[in-house]
């Protein structure tokens, strides 16, 4: 079983400081992070999130996570809040990655546009193909992949959004313990990595009052991508299907509660095993290890009960189910719940950092699968 250790730092970027006024400083540090008054000049709020994590495989790992919220129009103040993050971090082992994330809303909201470019040599554990797969087949693989993806959206009505989408994914493999389930397995194709761009269509409706932690409102996106046979026959090539619908609706000044239902499918003749879909993660199925089931199909559903006690801080309890399946795996469906604390640090933008324990099933003769969080934004 790997070990973690994980300590992060946080800082908040407020201003200058001199030797002389350190107290002055100190004090405008509490003030700032306490404060419920919120900035009313409409300029952008920036956060940074040092850390550093030790694990076995690994070895020490340093890196940032940081995100840049702002108005690309400061005059309509209906502007919803455009995002730019960006996570990167290095290990002793010379293992590297990072990941570029923004979204934006131009003037009058009239373009939504979603950008993703990422570049990783990271270690990652595969369990097999399923979703009855065991811990006890853990196998340690060793990848690189190169991903750029665009989104862009018109709006045509009040709150309905069409556009393209585009992307490309470069995958490479290498098995590090040889003889485990990824070696043994001869239904598993596309071990040495691959290739494939897509092209597609979206639709997306959305009634939410604010885009980075709702109160109320609606959400529904479809995004459709063709990938052709562009590259090697070996190379995935067939469509890639996604559904995300949310709700919002409050219950109080200070309470909300918000849903969410997700599917993710891929299809085609001859499916590599890096274009499956995954469970897991820090926004769906929490509690879970990114990839501990992976199958061509992925259905998940959660809620949370959000309570917003201070301009500045809030709590919430969150639960939900989710399942990978195909034809060739029938659909399980297992629990995910947990609790959670916010952080706001920017009242302005309603832009959070979220510390989400969670819980996961417990088969038997294994541990109960947990994970602890620590993110920027909501999980959605």
């Amino acid at each position: 079983m790997k070990k973690h250790l994980t300590i992060f730092l946080l800082l908040l970027i407020s201003g200058s400081i001199h030797a002389q006024d350190f107290t002055n400083f100190i004090k405008r540090i509490i003030k700032n992070t306490f404060s419920s008054q919120g900035d009313t000049t409409r300029k952008g709020s920036f956060f940074i999130l040092p850390a550093f994590a030790y694990a076995q495989e690994t070895g020490a790992e340093f890196g940032i996570a940081a995100t840049y919220n702002f108005y690309l129009d400061k005059e309509n103040v209906t502007s919803r809040t455009s995002n730019i993050s960006l996570i990167s971090t290095i290990t002793t082992e010379k293992q590297k990655k990072i990941n570029i994330n923004a979204d934006l809303w131009t003037k009058n909201n009239d373009y939504h546009i979603l950008l993703e470019l990422r570049a990783r040599d990271w270690p990652f554990n595969f369990y097999g193909i399923g979703n009855n797969t065991w811990k006890a087949d853990e196998d340690y693989l060793d990848q690189t992949l190169y991903r750029i993806k665009a989104d862009v959206e018109k709006r045509i009505a009040p709150k309905l959004y069409l556009g393209v989408n585009t992307s490309y994914d470069h995958f490479k493999f290498e098995d590090i313990e040889n003889g485990g389930i990824f070696d043994r397995d001869p239904s598993i194709s596309g071990k040495t990595g691959g290739q494939y761009a897509s092209i597609g269509l979206s639709a997306l409706y959305d009634t939410r009052d604010v885009t980075t932690y709702t109160n109320k409102g609606f959400y529904s996106r479809f995004k459709y991508a063709f990938v052709p046979q562009l590259f090697k026959e070996t190379d995935f090539n067939g469509s890639l299907l996604e559904a995300d619908v949310r709700g919002f609706h409050p219950l109080s000044k200070k309470v909300n509660v918000a849903g969410q239902i997700l599917y993710r499918g891929t299809y085609g003749e001859n499916i590599p095993f890096y274009s499956l879909r995954d469970l897991g993660g820090d926004m769906t199925m929490r509690g879970y290890y990114l990839g501990r089931y992976k199958d061509k199909n992925y259905l998940a559903t959660q809620a949370e009960l959000r309570y917003r006690f201070h301009p500045r801080f809030g709590i919430l309890a969150f639960g939900g189910t989710g399942t990978t399946f195909s034809p060739e795996h029938k659909a399980r469906f297992i629990p995910s719940y947990g609790a959670g604390m916010r952080y706001f640090f920017s009242i302005e933008h309603s832009s959070s950092i979220r510390f989400d324990y969670a819980f996961g099933e417990k088969r038997t003769g294994e541990e109960r699968q947990t994970g602890f969080y620590l993110s920027l934004s909501e999980a959605f």
